[in-house]
């Protein structure tokens, strides 16, 4: 693995375990909870990271160039299905995490990737394979991030005083 595989891979690691911060202890009821004016819910957003580094790491494994973006899953794509749980998506997420970290080892990041078509992006494009798992990143940081605020209106837990605490910190 070269050096940048090997840093994408510890930072994918980094942001997957600072998302699942916030589902920690919660109920499978709590994780379906909207607590702001958005439709998104803990549940829905990792069911979401789930399905979206599944997605584009299938993506890079197919280099289908006849792929269509399923506009049949996307109405559901930021909800936590009724016999999804917690744990259920988290262990599924570390198996996706294996599989993308295991493809990471061989992938050669310049790979040129074909892009699914959808309605709002009609023509092909292409993309390298590094730039499709930083989308992967990005997307488990933006969430996080939404994460972080849903959570916090649920219960008042914090990913910042989460880490600092398990650190033995206090602020």
């Amino acid at each position: 693995m070269t050096t940048e595989s090997t840093d994408i891979v510890k930072m994918l690691a980094e942001q997957r375990a600072n998302f699942l911060i916030t589902v920690r202890g919660i109920t499978d009821e709590q994780a379906r909870t909207r607590t702001t004016v958005s439709e998104l819910t803990l549940g829905g957003l990792l069911h979401h990271v789930v399905s979206n580094e599944r997605h584009w790491m299938k993506v890079i494994a197919d280099l289908d160039e006849t792929a269509e973006f399923d506009m049949a899953s996307a109405g559901s794509e930021y909800v936590m299905a009724e016999d999804e749980t917690v744990a259920g998506l988290v262990a599924e997420w570390e198996e996706v995490a294996r599989s993308t970290t295991d493809a990471l080892a061989t992938l050669d990041l310049n790979l040129s990737v074909p892009v699914p078509t959808a309605p709002w992006a009609p023509e092909r494009i292409w993309q390298t394979a590094r730039f499709t798992v930083l989308h992967i990143l990005r997307e488990i940081s933006q969430h996080a991030g939404h994460a972080d605020i849903i959570r916090e209106e649920l219960d008042g837990a914090n990913t910042t005083q989460t880490w600092a605490s398990e650190a033995g910190m206090s602020f």
